[in-house]
C-alpha cells in the first residue's frame, strides 16, 4: 500500500479571517478541526514546526476508554465509575473532578467516532493503574500516535481543511471587550494578523522546555526527555499574556521506560508491560511491581542508583507488541537465544535472571504474584525463545499542568472568568490527571475535548 503523504498548504494561502483558528496539529487540533468543519466552521490549522501530528505521533500505548463497544465485543465488561475511580486514584486524587467526569463519560463515544472517521482502534490492552483492557489500539497493534494521525489527515484532507505548517502564532489578539477575535502570525513570508470567531490552543505541554521546568521542578531540568523538540510551552505563553490561569504546572510525569542511551530518547510503550514484560535490576531481580503507576515505577527504578533498569521479554510478548519491530529497527532490542545468553549480554548473574524468570512464569500460571503483587498483564509467560531486554532510564514524558479550563474548554483567567473566544485542549490544558497521568488517557484527552472544542466553538459562533 501506498504511504499516505499529507502536503500542507503554502503560506501565501492563508486568509485575513477564519471561525476558527487551531493552534497545533496533534491530535487535539485535527479532531477539533474535523468536529467544527463537520457542524459548518471556516476552520484553518496552524503548526510551528515543520512536521505535523507533535508528541501524538509518538504516543504508542493506546486510547483509554470504557464501557466501548470494542470491549463489549471482547467480552469485557467494563463501567465508567471504574474508570473514574483508578484514574482519580492514580492522580493523588488531585484531578479536577468536572473535567474526569466528563472525559470518562465521553470516552466510549470517541472510540466511536473515530471508528466513523477511518480510525479503527478494534485492539485492546492494558496500561498501568488500570483494572481492565481499556487502551484501544489499531488491530495491526502498532503505535496508536502515529496510525491516529495519519487516518485524521486523511479526512482532513478529504473535507478540505486548510493546514498550515512553519506558521507560528506569536500572539493572540483581542477587541476592546477582552473577547479573543485572532492571531498575530509569522511565516516564511513575515509577520500578519489574521482575525477570528474564536481560537482553540492545542499545543501541546512544556515537555521538552528546560526554562519552564527549571522555572516549576528544578529537580528534573537535567533528566533527558521523549517529547518532540517543539513542545516548549508556547501555548501557556500566549495564554498568560492574556491573564488565563495556569494550574497545578509543578505536576511533571516522569516515564519509567525511555530508552536514552542513543542520541535520540526512545519512548518504550507502556504496552510492552502490559502484554506482559517485567523490568529487573542490575542483579538479574525484580524490584517493583511493572504496572503501578507511572510514578511509582519511575521512583522505583531512580531508588536503585543503578544506571536504568532492563526490561525483559520473549518472542510471545514480542508478537503482541507491534512497536518492538520498530525498537529493533532502531538498535535498542538486545537478543539472546535464550536467558543465559541475554544475561551476558546485559552484565547480570544468569542464575538469578533464570530464576526470577522461572518464579514469575510460576506467578503467571497460578495468577498470583507473591512478590509484588502485580495482577494485570500476566497473560502470558516469559518463556518462547528467542528472549530479548532493552535498557530503560526514566525521562521527562509528560507535563500534567496547563492552561485551567472547564469541561467545556472554555480558558479561565487567574480570577476564574471565562475568557471569551479561547479554548484550549490536550496536553496545553492542566488538572484533568492530577499529578499523575495514566498511560493511554493523554490520546484519549485529545479526542475528547478536541470533539468537546469544535462543539463549544460552533455553539459560541451560533
Amino acid at each position: 500500500m501506498a504511504k499516505f503523504i499529507f502536503t500542507p498548504k503554502d503560506s501565501s494561502e492563508i486568509k485575513n479571517n477564519y471561525d476558527a483558528i487551531i493552534v497545533g496539529s496533534g491530535g487535539a487540533g485535527l479532531t477539533t478541526a474535523i468536529q467544527a468543519h463537520e457542524l459548518g466552521l471556516n476552520v484553518v490549522v496552524f503548526e510551528k514546526n515543520d512536521r505535523l501530528g507533535g508528541n501524538t505521533q509518538r504516543a504508542s500505548s493506546g486510547m483509554n476508554a470504557s464501557e466501548s463497544l470494542v470491549q463489549l465485543k471482547e467480552g469485557i465488561i467494563d463501567n465508567n465509575k471504574d474508570f473514574y475511580k483508578e484514574t482519580l486514584k492514580g492522580g493523588g486524587l488531585l484531578n479536577d473532578r468536572d473535567l474526569l467526569k466528563y472525559f470518562v463519560n465521553h470516552s466510549a463515544i470517541a472510540i466511536s467516532w473515530l471508528m466513523e472517521h477511518g480510525v479503527e482502534l478494534t485492539d485492546l490492552t492494558l496500561t498501568g493503574g488500570m483494572s481492565k483492557k481499556r487502551a484501544h489500539r489499531p488491530a495491526s497493534m502498532a503505535p496508536v500516535g502515529n496510525y491516529l494521525i495519519t487516518q485524521t489527515l486523511k479526512q482532513v484532507q478529504k473535507e478540505d481543511i486548510p493546514v498550515f505548517n512553519k506558521t507560528k502564532v506569536t500572539k493572540l489578539l483581542q477587541n476592546d471587550k477582552k473577547e479573543v477575535n485572532g492571531v498575530e502570525v509569522k511565516t516564511a513570508d513575515g509577520t500578519k494578523k489574521i482575525s477570528a470567531k474564536t481560537v482553540l490552543l492545542a499545543s501541546g505541554g512544556f515537555g521538552a522546555s528546560k526554562e519552564i521546568i527549571k522555572k516549576y521542578r528544578p529537580d528534573l531540568v537535567n533528566y533527558q526527555t521523549t517529547n518532540q523538540a517543539g513542545a516548549t510551552g508556547d501555548g501557556l505563553k500566549l495564554a498568560s499574556a492574556l491573564d488565563a490561569q495556569l494550574t497545578q504546572m509543578n505536576f511533571i510525569q516522569v516515564h519509567p521506560t525511555a530508552q536514552t542511551d542513543t542520541d535520540h530518547v526512545y519512548l518504550i510503550g507502556e504496552g510492552l508491560r502490559g502484554e506482559g514484560a517485567i523490568l529487573v535490576n542490575k542483579a538479574g531481580k525484580r524490584f517493583v511491581n511493572e504496572l503501578n503507576t507511572r510514578k511509582i515505577v519511575s521512583d522505583a527504578i531512580t531508588a536503585l542508583h543503578e544506571d536504568g533498569a532492563y526490561l525483559i521479554f520473549d518472542q510471545g510478548i514480542r508478537d503482541h507488541f507491534q512497536a518492538v519491530e520498530f525498537y529493533d529497527h532502531v538498535g535498542l532490542v538486545e537478543h539472546g537465544d535464550n536467558l543465559e545468553d541475554l544475561a551476558q549480554i546485559i552484565g547480570v548473574d544468569p542464575n538469578n535472571l533464570q530464576e526470577t524468570v522461572t518464579t514469575w512464569n510460576k506467578a503467571v500460571s497460578d495468577q498470583d504474584d507473591r512478590e509484588f503483587s502485580r495482577t494485570t498483564g500476566m497473560d502470558r509467560s516469559i518463556d518462547k525463545g528467542p528472549y530479548f531486554t532493552i535498557h530503560i532510564h526514566p525521562a521527562v514524558h509528560y507535563t500534567m499542568g496547563g492552561i485551567h479550563i472547564n469541561p467545556k474548554t472554555e480558558v479561565l483567567d487567574t480570577n476564574g472568568n471565562i475568557i471569551k473566544g479561547l479554548y484550549a485542549a490536550g496536553e496545553v490544558s492542566g488538572g484533568l490527571h492530577g499529578n499523575n497521568r495514566i498511560g493511554g488517557n493523554s490520546v484519549a484527552e485529545t479526542v475528547v475535548f478536541g470533539r468537546q472544542a469544535g462543539i463549544q466553538m460552533t455553539k459560541f459562533i451560533r
